[in-house]
């Protein structure tokens, strides 16, 4: 049996939450405690459940209770179309915006020699087969505005380059250095219209 305080325990915990600092922590961590049936328990409920249930999916990477997710599964997808994401964050953002009806492939990040993330450590082949397997006719890289991002997007254009598929990128409305995951629905939902070739 542990001895630590349970309280400063879990202000602890909740603080490593990203957008949620120390401060921010005490004050939900009060709130639940005062009403521990109705706030905290079917919180915890809740997260061992995610815990135990969510897993990335097989095909696109996304999370899900199954796998395939919910996207892959749903016929009413354009499986002729696959955008390509860095994280389930900016693939959660796109569908928020509604502007996708295709399908998704999560990379699990971007190339970056500094921080020693090279091809093989992202989902790059995955994605490769998917195309190669046939019925996909256009690949959208709605990778982000970085230099980690443009050199993700270079090297995947010409790994698909055989395979003969358009390859295109999200324009307008997606600043140089910006987040996928931080934008409007709408400025998403535009710049992924107005996608360009790679």
């Amino acid at each position: 049996m542990s001895d630590r305080d349970p309280i400063e325990h879990l202000i602890s915990l909740l603080s490593r939450i990203p957008g949620l600092g120390r401060r921010s922590a005490r004050r939900a961590a009060l709130r639940m405690l005062m009403r521990p049936q109705e706030a905290m328990l079917p919180l915890a409920q809740a997260l061992q459940a995610a815990a135990q249930a969510v897993r990335p999916c097989e095909t696109c990477g996304n999370l899900d209770a199954q796998s395939p997710c919910g996207i892959c599964r749903d016929p009413r997808r354009d499986r002729h179309l696959v955008c390509v994401v860095e994280g389930v964050a900016e693939l959660w953002a796109l569908e928020r915006a509604h502007a996708h009806q295709g399908l998704y492939h999560v990379l699990g990040g971007t190339l970056s020699p500094l921080a020693g993330i090279g091809p093989e450590d992202l989902s790059i082949a995955p994605l490769l087969v998917r195309v190669e397997q046939g019925g996909v006719e256009e690949v959208i890289l709605a990778l982000p505005a970085t230099v980690d991002g443009a050199a993700t997007a270079h090297y995947v254009t010409d790994r698909l380059k055989p395979a003969g598929v358009a390859v295109t990128r999200l324009a307008q409305g997606v600043p140089m250095g910006g987040a996928l995951d931080v934008l409007d629905e709408g400025t998403l939902a535009a710049a992924l219209r107005s996608r360009r070739p790679a």
